[in-house]
């Protein structure tokens, strides 16, 4: 299922070589520490600080790596009009230096040991990472924990940073299809509200933004309890914890009792239908065409998974077979799924010639209705769990992966399901399932975004 909902701003970084993390640790460590998963191949286990941070590991056999995800509960849908951006602001204004280290020492500590090093704004998630060698774990830990908890937010940096941001907000406007699908939530929450707003901000809301109000929103929301540590590669779980507390608990970050963090979501959000426009001098219009969907944590997920994967998921989609190689409408059409803790969305996807847009809508429009009036084929529901059971298995083949699994588990969804019980759930999917939930969700009233030429 292609997700919408995250914006990445590309980093580098790397540091010294330390001892080596599978090593093993302490005997104990402080909080409590559970077994989630346990497989032939690897381990999972959780250990919740006694201050609310959370650390969650899957140690896997046969690999030499290791990665790490500092995943942050706050994104741009926790910000007020005001702070409009902030949150993505912070994730750049953290690579810029602590008491103990320069922007270019974060960035040459894991350049030298060969590391990749990132981080990425979501409407609902911030999360910095790191994938190295294993022996290099502990460096990692120690870089992205002294950014996270220590950073200097000067004023200097602010000033800085706030011209790269506006260059990435114009670079995104350039670009059809980042406009067009920030348009299509802007329609379907309303342009002023926090799921509608872009994560990256406008040019008035991050001109507005001072040092002091950014400053503020960091230590506000940056606080152990709204944070997961996870790591998963060639490790060992309590060496880990030990790790992360080090580095974590410098400056006294940990010295404070957890607070409960109120769970997200609540009632319904109200989406909005209609049409949606801009223009641009592009050659090509730009479409997304859909409705509202399911929330994230929704039974009925994966046979809207499958339902996706047959709609527009791959060249044998009904979209990509009767729009483009039949029709020969568009170069690219796709379906996606976009979901949050209360609500989502579902759409489609095109860039075509202007000449060709209306034909394209009636197209879309036409295959839209008729997996809500006749839900899919028993070929079609095989097709559709193959693609999300192969998508998933191939997704884990790697420490990064293998950590992002665990980070959003945790975070996101409170809860790690096995990639046993995933297959499972998947392969339980029936046709009336699918049936169901099309004939549910593709009659919703429609959401349009358009962008294109005059």
């Amino acid at each position: 299922m292609a997700d919408r909902n995250t914006r990445a701003t590309g980093r580098q970084a790397t540091a010294d070589r330390s001892p080596a993390s599978h090593q093993s640790g302490a005997a104990q460590v402080p909080g409590t520490t559970v077994t989630l998963e346990e497989t032939a191949g690897s381990v999972v286990r959780r250990t919740v600080h006694p201050s609310g941070l959370r650390i969650v590991t899957e140690q896997m056999a046969g690999v030499r790596s290791a990665a790490i995800g500092v995943w942050v509960g706050v994104g741009s849908r926790d910000e007020s009009a005001d702070l409009h951006g902030a949150s993505h602001f912070l994730e750049h204004l953290l690579f810029k230096g602590t008491p103990t280290r320069s922007a270019l020492d974060i960035s040459v500590a894991l350049d030298r040991v060969g590391g990749e090093f990132n981080a990425f704004t979501a409407k609902e998630y911030t999360c910095f990472h790191a994938r190295v060698l294993d022996d290099d774990l502990p460096l990692a830990v120690d870089v992205i924990g002294d950014m996270v908890t220590s950073s200097l937010i000067t004023a200097e940096d602010v000033e800085a940073e706030r011209d790269v941001i506006l260059d990435e907000i114009a670079m995104h406007d350039d670009d059809p299809d980042d406009l067009v699908h920030n348009l299509f939530a802007a329609q379907a929450w309303g342009e002023d509200t926090p799921l509608g707003r872009g994560i990256a901000g406008t040019e008035a809301s991050i001109e507005a933004l001072t040092r002091d109000r950014i400053e503020a929103f960091y230590r506000e929301h940056y606080v152990p309890e709204r944070i997961v540590v996870s790591v998963a590669g060639n490790l060992d779980h309590e060496a880990v914890v030990t790790q992360v507390i080090e580095s974590f608990g410098r400056a006294g970050f940990l010295r404070r009792t957890a607070t409960p963090v109120p769970p997200r979501g609540g009632d319904p959000l109200t989406v909005h239908p209609g049409s949606i426009e801009t223009r641009r001098p592009f050659e090509q219009v730009n479409v997304v065409l859909g409705m509202e969907g399911l929330c994230r944590d929704d039974d009925r997920r994966f046979a809207l998974g499958i339902l996706n994967a047959a709609l527009g998921g791959g060249t044998s989609s009904r979209l990509f077979q009767e729009v483009r190689e039949r029709r020969g409408l568009a170069y690219s059409v796709f379906s996606f799924t976009s979901s949050h803790a209360e609500t989502g969305l579902v759409g489609v996807s095109v860039g075509c010639l202007p000449a060709k847009l209306d034909e394209v809508l009636a197209t879309v429009r036409d295959e839209l209705a008729n997996v809500a009036a006749e839900g899919i084929t028993a070929e079609e529901l095989e097709l559709g769990k193959g693609q999300l059971r192969g998508g998933l298995v191939l997704g884990l083949e790697d420490s990064a992966s293998r950590m992002s699994r665990l980070g959003r588990a945790e975070l996101v969804h409170d809860e790690l399901l096995t990639i046993d019980d995933v297959l499972a759930r998947i392969q339980a999917v029936t046709l009336e399932d699918c049936a169901k939930v099309a004939a549910e969700v593709f009659s919703r009233p429609e959401l349009l975004a358009v962008v294109g030429p005059a």
